[in-house]
Protein backbone atom coordinates (compact mmCIF):
# COMPACT_ATOMS: atom_id res chain seq x y z
CA UNK A 1 0.00 0.00 0.00
CA UNK A 2 2.99 2.27 1.13
CA UNK A 3 4.64 1.86 -2.12
CA UNK A 4 1.41 2.36 -4.49
CA UNK A 5 1.17 5.55 -2.70
CA UNK A 6 4.63 6.79 -3.68
CA UNK A 7 3.98 5.62 -6.97
CA UNK A 8 0.65 7.32 -7.67
CA UNK A 9 2.27 10.86 -5.72
CA UNK A 10 5.05 10.79 -8.63
CA UNK A 11 2.74 10.05 -11.05
CA UNK A 12 0.77 13.07 -10.03
CA UNK A 13 3.70 15.12 -9.38
CA UNK A 14 4.94 13.89 -13.19
CA UNK A 15 1.89 15.02 -14.88
CA UNK A 16 1.43 18.78 -13.15
CA UNK A 17 5.40 19.11 -14.45
CA UNK A 18 4.80 17.58 -17.64
CA UNK A 19 1.89 19.68 -18.27
CA UNK A 20 3.58 23.44 -17.14
CA UNK A 21 6.43 22.06 -19.34
CA UNK A 22 4.43 21.77 -21.90
CA UNK A 23 2.46 24.68 -22.21
CA UNK A 24 6.38 26.75 -20.74
CA UNK A 25 7.74 25.28 -23.43
CA UNK A 26 8.87 27.63 -26.27
CA UNK A 27 7.45 26.70 -30.04
CA UNK A 28 10.45 26.34 -32.63
CA UNK A 29 12.73 27.39 -30.35
CA UNK A 30 12.42 30.77 -29.78
CA UNK A 31 10.82 32.60 -27.05
CA UNK A 32 7.36 34.16 -28.45
CA UNK A 33 6.02 37.56 -26.86
CA UNK A 34 2.88 37.18 -25.40
CA UNK A 35 2.01 40.84 -25.09
CA UNK A 36 0.58 41.16 -29.14
CA UNK A 37 -2.47 39.37 -27.32
CA UNK A 38 -3.40 41.01 -24.94
CA UNK A 39 -6.14 44.40 -25.86
CA UNK A 40 -5.95 47.17 -24.13
CA UNK A 41 -9.38 48.79 -23.46
CA UNK A 42 -8.68 52.99 -23.31
CA UNK A 43 -8.63 56.54 -24.53
CA UNK A 44 -6.87 58.38 -27.43
CA UNK A 45 -5.96 61.96 -27.61
CA UNK A 46 -3.67 63.92 -30.05
CA UNK A 47 -0.49 65.53 -29.41
CA UNK A 48 1.76 67.11 -32.20
CA UNK A 49 4.74 64.69 -32.85
CA UNK A 50 8.50 66.00 -32.67
CA UNK A 51 11.37 64.50 -31.12
CA UNK A 52 10.08 61.22 -29.30
CA UNK A 53 11.46 59.60 -26.45
CA UNK A 54 12.78 56.89 -28.71
CA UNK A 55 15.10 58.99 -30.42
CA UNK A 56 13.58 60.04 -33.82
CA UNK A 57 11.96 62.30 -35.37
CA UNK A 58 8.59 62.36 -37.05
CA UNK A 59 5.94 64.56 -38.21
CA UNK A 60 1.90 65.01 -38.07
CA UNK A 61 1.57 63.64 -40.93
CA UNK A 62 3.39 60.20 -39.66
CA UNK A 63 1.02 57.39 -38.39
CA UNK A 64 2.94 57.34 -35.07
CA UNK A 65 1.87 56.90 -31.36
CA UNK A 66 3.48 57.90 -27.89
CA UNK A 67 2.54 54.93 -25.31
CA UNK A 68 1.95 55.54 -21.39
CA UNK A 69 5.07 56.28 -19.58
CA UNK A 70 4.98 54.02 -17.45
CA UNK A 71 5.02 51.26 -20.28
CA UNK A 72 7.45 52.07 -21.94
CA UNK A 73 9.91 52.76 -19.00
CA UNK A 74 8.54 49.21 -17.71
CA UNK A 75 9.71 47.65 -21.17
CA UNK A 76 13.35 49.76 -21.21
CA UNK A 77 12.09 51.45 -24.84
CA UNK A 78 12.03 47.94 -26.30
CA UNK A 79 8.43 48.89 -27.67
CA UNK A 80 10.06 51.83 -29.81
CA UNK A 81 9.65 51.07 -33.48
CA UNK A 82 6.44 48.34 -33.03
CA UNK A 83 3.54 48.66 -34.61
CA UNK A 84 0.10 49.01 -32.96
CA UNK A 85 -3.18 48.33 -33.87
CA UNK A 86 -5.88 51.04 -32.54
CA UNK A 87 -9.69 50.72 -33.17
CA UNK A 88 -12.02 53.24 -32.15
CA UNK A 89 -14.84 51.40 -30.20
CA UNK A 90 -17.48 53.62 -31.19
CA UNK A 91 -17.44 52.81 -35.18
CA UNK A 92 -14.88 50.79 -35.70
CA UNK A 93 -12.45 52.52 -37.67
CA UNK A 94 -8.68 50.90 -37.61
CA UNK A 95 -5.00 52.55 -38.19
CA UNK A 96 -2.05 50.64 -37.73
CA UNK A 97 0.59 53.14 -36.25
CA UNK A 98 4.26 52.93 -35.01
CA UNK A 99 5.73 53.67 -31.32
CA UNK A 100 8.06 56.59 -31.51
CA UNK A 101 7.39 58.21 -28.13
CA UNK A 102 5.89 58.19 -24.80
CA UNK A 103 2.95 59.88 -23.16
CA UNK A 104 3.51 61.37 -19.54
CA UNK A 105 -0.36 61.87 -18.88
CA UNK A 106 -1.75 58.51 -19.90
CA UNK A 107 -2.60 55.97 -18.01
CA UNK A 108 -1.49 52.35 -18.41
CA UNK A 109 -4.05 51.72 -21.53
CA UNK A 110 -4.36 54.99 -23.04
CA UNK A 111 -2.20 56.86 -25.77
CA UNK A 112 -1.34 59.66 -27.83
CA UNK A 113 -2.02 59.60 -31.38
CA UNK A 114 -0.36 62.04 -34.15
CA UNK A 115 -2.58 64.06 -35.52
CA UNK A 116 -2.77 61.33 -39.24
CA UNK A 117 -3.58 58.65 -36.84
CA UNK A 118 -6.20 60.23 -34.79
CA UNK A 119 -7.99 61.59 -38.03
CA UNK A 120 -7.54 57.58 -39.76
CA UNK A 121 -10.09 56.50 -37.04
CA UNK A 122 -12.07 59.57 -35.34
CA UNK A 123 -15.45 60.76 -36.80
CA UNK A 124 -14.92 64.35 -36.11
CA UNK A 125 -11.20 64.75 -37.05
CA UNK A 126 -9.14 66.59 -34.50
CA UNK A 127 -11.86 68.63 -32.96
CA UNK A 128 -13.22 64.81 -31.36
CA UNK A 129 -10.23 65.45 -28.99
CA UNK A 130 -10.59 61.91 -27.14
CA UNK A 131 -12.05 58.65 -28.16
CA UNK A 132 -12.51 55.64 -26.63
CA UNK A 133 -10.55 53.42 -28.45
CA UNK A 134 -9.10 49.18 -28.16
CA UNK A 135 -5.62 48.68 -28.87
CA UNK A 136 -2.89 45.70 -28.87
CA UNK A 137 0.39 45.04 -30.05
CA UNK A 138 1.08 44.26 -33.44
CA UNK A 139 3.78 40.90 -33.21
CA UNK A 140 7.12 41.88 -34.62
CA UNK A 141 8.68 40.32 -37.34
Amino acid sequence: MFGFTKLASFVAVLSVLGSASVYAAPVEGELHELEPRLTHYGRATWFNVGLGHCGGWSTDDELVVAIPTSLYNQNGGSNCGQKVSITNTKNGKNVIATVADSCPPCDGNSLDLSPAAFNAIADGGLDEGVMQIKWNFKKRN
